[in-house]
């Protein structure tokens, strides 16, 4: 029997390449963070520094488990589902550092702690973030799945979309000039989840023109999202007439490349694999061969 430990072995107990690389992309930021504290390159404001990567990752990986199922049937990539578990435990381990380090800064005042998350909306929203993903984290394993059963941790599993949401909000909460990051993520869980509603509606995967058309809707919200939020952080001046800057930001190399493009570029990017793949399908399936005259009659 293979210990839960040896992450970097498959169910049969040997070494997966795929379980190694995906455990070195986990422990990589945790390993960056004491790499630069170590040289003195995390600012004036070190912890500080610190807990705003540890909560970044933590988002970062769970839209990343959100991007298995996905991956898996569009991009035809099965053994992500593999290290589809690994990556949201890592999710709750950065988001439960993330906690850690912000109690640190607080001195460990508990009762200052407690008070700060109770006033403060956005701290209320990533602690509750944080007890889902502690339930989900609790409930990962084997014998959880066996004892609640397949129908039930099921259900008990979907409250990750929920728990993205609380946690994109907290991004959004807790940024309070660039909205340029917070926007990118919710754009590409827009896409996810309009993958799912698409997928299930459909009763099976989702053929090339479906996705395309689900990039370019992804994209669209995002652009408007994106519009919306520097309109309302640029003072909120008349929005039709704000409407002709941010076309002009969109083409403007010099204002960055605006959240929608990556969203666009990832929903196509998926498209395009699923039509590769449908084409390898047609080409690899064996065509029937003519029935002679003769046999026939």
């Amino acid at each position: 029997m293979v210990s839960s430990l040896a992450l970097w072995r498959d169910r049969k107990g040997q070494v997966s390449p795929l379980r190694v690389a995906t455990l070195a992309v986990l422990l990589w930021p945790a390993l960056l963070g004491i790499f630069d504290a170590s040289r003195g390159a995390l600012g004036g404001r070190p912890l500080n520094e610190v807990i705003h990567r540890s909560g970044w990752w933590a988002l970062v990986f769970l839209l990343a488990s959100l991007a298995v199922t996905p991956l898996r049937q569009a991009g035809g990539f099965a053994r992500l589902f593999d290290v589809r578990r690994m990556i949201g435990v890592a999710a709750f381990c950065y988001a439960a550092l993330h906690l850690t380090l912000y109690v640190a800064d607080q001195g460990f005042n508990l009762l200052k702690v407690v008070g700060e998350i109770v006033s403060r909306l956005y701290l209320t929203i990533g602690f509750v973030a944080l007890l889902g993903l502690t339930v989900l984290a609790a409930t990962s394993n084997d014998a959880m799945l066996k004892r609640l059963g397949g129908l039930t941790w099921r259900r008990l599993h979907q409250i990750t979309y929920a728990i993205a949401v609380l946690g994109l909000v907290h991004f959004f909460q807790q940024t309070k000039a660039d909205i340029t990051q917070p926007t990118l993520f919710a754009g590409l869980f827009v896409w996810m989840m309009g993958y799912r509603l698409l997928s299930r509606a459909s009763e099976g995967a989702l053929g090339w023109p479906s996705l395309l058309g689900l990039a370019l809707l992804a994209a669209a919200l995002t652009f408007a999202g994106d519009a919306i939020g520097l309109w309302i952080t640029a003072g909120r001046p008349p929005f039709l007439g704000f409407l002709p800057l941010y076309v002009g930001a969109l083409l403007d190399p010099d204002l960055g490349i605006r959240p929608g493009w990556p969203v666009l570029g990832a929903g196509l990017a998926v498209a395009a694999l699923e039509a590769f793949r449908s084409r390898r399908r047609r080409v690899a399936s064996p065509r029937p061969r003519p029935i002679p005259r003769a046999a026939a009659s």
